[in-house]
């Protein structure tokens, strides 16, 4: 489902050119602050991009990297992709022990090579190179030093200062050379201070540094990470990517450049598609009716397989290709699609965005092309505003889920691009709702039928658990309802499939023992099924404290009880509010009924550190509410 970034520009914490043999890297002689909380420190980092012209980009780079235990040994590896492109060149490297001292050199002939085919992809142009040093005493240095020399600028490396929460950085800098006439855009983020330039006939340069920066412990409920870590982005104006060539400037000329060098050209259909649409939306008027039943026809014709190939994996397969073979990728089905609702009259954009769970925008101030990694459609009708997820064969109509909800996104048209943000699933629309007629037996079993319904994101979240078989369910069930001796049958679910979708799942229970008695009491969890976690304590937090999504839940339970069961102690109503969200619960007694009732929210939002306190109190509060025991007297 994702565009494949040109990982060869991707690396994160690239190095030096200054013959690292000639300094002895001893691990004692790390600052002790540096050394606290850090499995790895980055010695020494140098980043060197020399863009001699635009089909000309030589990317040098050296790490000194210092591995202080068994947990930073994953960060001590290498992993070099390259195509017909992008060529590795010269790699090297060193391996010291704790005081410096040399235990074996390696090469590129230590690297193993393969192709980069990811399990989802059918096409692919890429290759890798990988190392592990594979280390067995602790502490070690290690020392790679590599050239790669691309054939394009129109992916220029995001530079990285601090890539992990868990290593530290003694040095780290990143220099961009270019020609003096050369025009860029330049954008360095959470970096303190200027870069140091320099300009005459012959060059210009730019150089960032940092020093001392020590590793920290991740928080949660923490904003994305690249709200604070330090990096920077360079795009220069003037391209040449494969066997194209643009220039741009913002958003809109880069939108452009997309859809008319990228897209478009792949657009071509054929008589047979233009009569298959004909007979699709054959007595229909409305516009939105249309797409409908296109979305449908694609839904059930194609199937997503990754094709990352195409001017570097930007480009869609051609529309007559999808349409023959019956497959394609995120780019391919979008495009595919536009060209179907073209051909039924209605419009709509090509929309290029970072999808994942956790949100992340486009730069709306900063255009460059590897912001993304996914593309959707858009469908600007006239009384609202519709997107389409491609690449789902199950997916409703109008309806994105936490892959691609509320976050900037770049549409790509023949007269330009132009930032859009897509929809917001609110608190209050990520609603959970559960009902149980459960019943209480005089050895404390608990059985009774449980009816749950999913909206908003929640519905996308057990999208993957109706796809597996049936015994597969019943794990999944029992690791959600994570209750000792609790079993289900007559498992269902149902799917409305509406542009405000749910999924509705009912099963009988039988819990054992669920209800623990003595001789004379017995005592009762009211909330059998939705206890909230206590947040994580944090002392002196340092990050912003976010939420990225709200979500509201209900729950209304009922229990049937035994004759002898007479309430000794039970809770009172509790009403919680605070800027975070609000709490209710409440039980009720009719005869030998007991009615519970729970009522959750929590706001999605950024605050300051500070604030996590009050945020972790409010959790604590209905953490200690779900846990609410009624007591009875069994004489």
């Amino acid at each position: 489902m994702m565009l494949k970034k040109v990982l060869i520009f991707a690396l994160f914490y690239p190095v030096c050119i200054v013959s690292a043999q000639q300094i002895i890297y001893k691990a004692a002689d790390i600052a002790p602050e540096l050394k606290n909380r850090a499995n790895a420190v980055i010695r020494n980092m140098e980043t060197v991009v020399d863009m001699k012209a635009p089909d000309e980009v030589i990317l040098t780079v050296k790490e000194v990297l210092t591995v202080l235990n068994k947990n930073g040994e994953e960060k001590a590896g290498q992993v070099l992709f390259y195509n017909k492109n992008s060529i590795i060149r010269g790699v090297k490297g060193a391996i010291y022990d704790e005081e410096g001292k040399l235990i074996k050199k390696f090469s590129q002939s230590d690297f193993t090579d393969e192709s980069a085919i990811s399990s989802f992809s059918l096409y692919e142009d890429d290759r890798v190179k990988h190392f592990n040093p594979n280390m067995v005493n602790y502490p070690y240095t290690i020392v790679y030093e590599y050239e790669i020399r691309n054939k394009q600028n129109l992916l220029i490396p995001e530079w990285y200062a601090t890539p992990y929460s868990d290593v530290s950085v003694e040095k780290s800098s990143y220099l961009f050379l270019c020609k003096p006439d050369v025009k860029l855009n330049i954008k360095a983020y959470n970096f303190q201070g200027q870069p140091s330039e320099t300009k005459d006939q012959k060059s210009q340069s730019y150089y960032w540094e940092v020093k001392q920066i020590p590793a920290f412990k991740p928080e949660p409920y923490a904003p994305n990470p690249d709200e604070y870590r330090i990096h920077v982005k360079i795009a220069p104006q003037d391209f040449i990517y494969y066997s194209s060539k643009g220039s741009y400037n913002n958003w809109e000329e880069l939108g452009k450049w997309i859809y008319t060098d990228l897209v478009s050209k792949k657009q071509n259909t054929s008589p047979e598609m233009a009569e298959k649409v004909k007979e699709l939306i054959d007595g229909l008027s409305d516009p939105k009716e249309k797409a409908r039943r296109i979305y449908s026809y694609v839904q059930q014709k194609t199937r997503y397989i990754s094709v990352q190939i195409g001017l570097g994996g930007f480009q869609p397969m051609p529309a007559m290709e999808v349409d023959r073979l019956g497959y394609g990728d995120c780019k391919a089905l979008v495009s595919y699609t536009q060209c179907l609702l073209r051909l039924a009259d209605v419009p709509s954009y090509y929309c290029i965005v970072f999808a994942g769970s956790r949100k992340r925008s486009l730069d709306k101030n900063f255009a460059s092309m590897d912001q993304a990694n996914h593309v959707i459609l858009c469908l600007p009708f006239k009384t609202d505003t519709t997107w389409l997820e491609c690449t789902s064969q199950t997916s409703p109509f109008g309806f994105l889920g936490d892959f691609t909800d509320d976050r900037l996104v770049l549409a790509c048209t023949e007269n330009g691009g132009k930032i859009l943000q897509t929809p917001i699933l609110s608190a209050e629309k990520n609603l959970t709702q559960r009902s149980a007629e459960l019943f209480v037996d005089e050895n404390g079993n608990v059985k009774g039928k449980l009816n749950t319904s999913f909206k908003g994101a929640q519905y996308d979240n057990y999208e993957q658990l109706i796809a597996e078989s049936p015994e597969e369910q019943l794990k999944s069930l029992k690791r959600l309802y994570d209750l000792d001796n609790i079993n289900f049958s007559n498992v269902k679910f149902n799917q409305l499939k509406t542009e405000d979708p749910q999924t509705t799942e009912s099963f009988d229970l039988v819990i054992k023992n669920y209800v623990p008695q003595t001789q004379s009491r017995s005592y009762l969890v009211l909330n059998a099924f939705n206890k909230m976690n206590a947040a994580p304590d944090v002392m002196n937090r340092k990050r912003p404290l976010y939420i990225g999504r709200g979500y509201s839940e209900e729950d209304y339970l009922t229990y049937s009880l035994p004759s002898n069961y007479k309430i000794e102690a039970g809770p009172q109503e509790i009403n919680l509010a605070s800027e975070f969200g609000t709490y209710h619960m409440k039980m009720t007694q009719t005869g030998n009924k007991i009615s519970y009732t729970r009522k959750f929210t929590l706001k999605s939002g950024s605050y300051p550190a500070e604030k996590y306190r009050d945020f972790s109190d409010f959790i604590l509060q209905v953490n200690r509410n779900d846990y609410t025991k009624v007591v009875f007297n069994l004489n």
